[in-house]
């Protein structure tokens, strides 16, 4: 072909292809950890400069769960990255569904912070960037580790959270942070059914007036719905493109309506109140003298509760969140196994004995809970009982 002709048809196509065909290639980073380790990431490059948002996947997926919508934000106008986490995917480290449950919480602790920050950090390096306007979407536990980029940069201005759970120190960022944008979706089939409840949760506590919650019946846990609802990356595009790149702070169609959110997520908030856990144990006890089988609030979101108070070294209130559990739920072994953690972490043996002799009790009659958890609230007893008899004087 004449070049003549080759120069013609590029002009062509120059003025006739969208805008998105102008994109720089989309491409693949070694980010390097404080350890050593390497950290495989994707920069999708947006046209012209402008904001920047972070996808953390979640923690049974790896980074390219995001990669259509990651097209999709990088067509529109906004520079996007996203990274497998150490022991996903293309990333170093060792495996994670290998590790025992203490080397998982060992690098969620020492470990992930660093690695979420330092991808943060390269994002906000690229050129044409506005490091001023950034966004930050998860799931699972991409939504925890999304709060807390957010609770420490102000410079992110919206937030993408999908079926999953953040921490007090989240939850009181988002109870106070009217001006960052929140935009919500979960669904009933969830795998892990106490990722709605959370979602649900932080809903409620958002104070961002114009939250949005996109609830479906089914569609699994995290980006699994995306396949399952396409229109679903379309909603979280036009969020993003409104609240970071064409009305930054301002959500697209207004206020949402709220969803339908069930009671008891309520009483969750009531208690992290000053003096709340005394009022729901006061509403327990009047529900209770209606129907002796009332529920007010989910074992298992409390039970996570209890553990961050022990977590933060607050071992009074974890015992008392944690007996406010026991006496909602009776029949479950795991909540007098927890309250027994609590009862050690503060020095109170006797009650620590009585209660890990308590879950064993209710565990022999237990066929609710799947074998795997009743395994491991009976180890979990043991231990201690042994520990504890180890150290009598």
């Amino acid at each position: 072909m004449p070049r003549r002709l080759l120069l013609f048809l590029a002009f062509l196509t120059a003025i006739f292809l969208p805008a998105s065909s102008a994109l720089a290639a989309e491409r693949t980073v070694d980010l390097t950890a404080a350890d050593g380790t390497k950290l495989k990431a994707t920069f999708f490059p947006a046209a012209r400069p402008g904001p920047g948002v972070l996808l953390l996947h979640q923690c049974n997926r790896q980074r390219k769960v995001w990669d259509d919508l990651a097209r999709q934000l990088s067509a529109a106008g906004i520079n996007v990255l996203t990274f497998d986490q150490r022991g996903y995917g293309e990333s170093g480290g060792d495996p994670y569904d290998k590790l025992t449950p203490q080397q998982a919480g060992a690098i969620e602790r020492d470990k992930r912070p660093g690695d979420n920050e330092l991808a943060f950090q390269y994002l906000l390096s690229q050129p044409g960037v506005d490091r001023n306007v950034i966004g930050v979407g998860g799931a699972s536990c991409g939504l925890t580790y999304s709060v807390e980029l957010a609770r420490l940069h102000p410079e992110v201005k919206s937030l993408l959270l999908l079926s999953g759970n953040t921490n007090f120190a989240g939850r009181q960022y988002l109870r106070n942070s009217p001006n960052v944008k929140v935009f919500l979706s979960a669904a009933d089939d969830d795998e892990f059914p106490p990722s709605l409840q959370m979602v649900e949760w932080i809903y409620v506590l958002a104070t961002d007036p114009e939250k949005r919650f996109v609830h479906y019946k089914t569609g699994g846990h995290g980006a699994d719905m995306f396949p399952v609802h396409p229109e679903l990356p379309g909603m979280i595009v036009d969020w993003f493109v409104a609240t970071l790149l064409k009305t930054p702070g301002k959500a697209p169609g207004g206020k949402e309506v709220p969803a339908e959110i069930p009671k008891e997520i309520g009483f969750l908030e009531m208690m992290e109140q000053p003096g709340g856990v005394a009022k729901v144990e006061k509403q327990l006890n009047q529900a209770r003298q209606r129907d002796p089988k009332a529920v007010l609030f989910p074992e298992a979101i409390v039970n996570v509760i209890g553990y961050e108070h022990l977590a933060s070294g607050d071992n009074k209130g974890a015992i008392e969140i944690l007996k406010l559990n026991a006496m909602a739920y009776p029949n479950s072994p795991n909540v007098y196994d927890s309250l027994g953690d609590a009862y050690l972490a503060d020095g109170q043996k006797e009650l620590a004995k009585q209660s890990a002799r308590k879950a064993l009790e209710v565990l022999a009659t237990d066929t609710s809970d799947p074998e795997a958890l009743r395994n491991g609230i009976r180890d979990s007893a043991e231990q201690k009982l042994k520990q504890l008899d180890e150290n009598q004087p």
